[in-house]
């Protein structure tokens, strides 16, 4: 049984797209976003144990372990066809660790997408919710960040489910410390990052330019921590496929992989 959702069935892409969600959430956050995607684009939405096609497994709280199941999902599909891995918040971390387990493998992926979580060693410039506070507290705070599910209240159950899914998350995160000493990414690397983002202002974004000794690009929107949701995700996803043919198209040239640093704001 997969535990991927996959809105496409192709069984030629032009490329494959690997999206992780944030804390809390699941594959179907980014439902939307592929509509807006080549149509030639196979794309893999995962849903992380505890919600969506896993309900009905326990949430993991440690990095390491989210890292691993992941990598094992993941590695059937790194098949050749080019490969392309985002993610956002919580996401980004799976996204960016798995590229660097499937490099350890041998298949590594042609491009890594992260958005919306500060770069490895800069920790103290991000702000985590406490999942240690309150209920009354860590859903002020999230819903301050937008991207809430709207039927919380609504529902005690699923309230109280989110609430337990969401602390334990948030205790992979703030406990993930990578080794400072690795060697960066193979793979080309892009920061999409937004101006009013309190959870990663763009001084924590910024550094990820050493995280890869590939080509470097970072986007710039204005916004929060969601900022490419509703209507923004068309925009969004343009800018994405973009950022994915980019690197597709120096890697076919040949081109060199440590000079490239590009940025673009929005």
């Amino acid at each position: 049984m997969t535990h991927f959702v996959r809105p496409r069935d192709l069984a030629d892409p032009a490329v494959r797209l690997v999206a992780f969600h944030h804390a809390g959430g699941s594959a179907a956050a980014y439902f939307p976003l592929t509509r807006h995607l080549p149509a030639d684009w196979d794309v893999l939405l995962l849903d992380l144990p505890g919600r969506g096609k896993r309900h009905a497994q326990p949430g993991l709280e440690d990095m390491d372990e989210i890292v691993a199941a992941v990598t094992v999902d993941v590695m059937p599909w790194a098949d050749g066809t080019p490969l392309a891995l985002f993610g956002h918040s919580l996401g980004a971390v799976v996204a960016f660790e798995t590229a660097r387990a499937l490099e350890d493998r041998g298949a590594g992926p042609d491009w890594v997408g992260v958005s919306g979580r500060g770069a490895p060693g800069h920790e103290t410039l991000t702000r985590l919710p406490d999942h240690q506070g309150s209920d009354t507290e860590l859903l002020d705070r999230l819903r301050s960040m937008g991207g809430m599910p709207h039927q919380l209240d609504a529902v005690p159950a699923f309230r109280d489910r989110f609430l337990r899914l969401i602390r334990g998350d948030l205790r992979a995160v703030a406990g993930y410390r990578p080794d400072p000493h690795r060697a960066p990414l193979a793979a080309p690397l892009t920061v999409f990052c937004a101006t009013d983002d309190d959870w990663s202002p763009r001084a924590s974004m910024a550094p990820w330019a050493r995280q890869t000794r590939a080509r470097f690009a970072e986007r710039v929107y204005s916004g929060g921590h969601f900022h490419f949701l509703g209507d923004a995700f068309a925009q969004f996803a343009a800018d994405l496929t973009s950022e994915v043919r980019t690197a597709l198209l120096a890697a076919s040239r040949g081109a060199p992989s440590s000079v490239s640093r590009a940025r673009a704001s929005m």
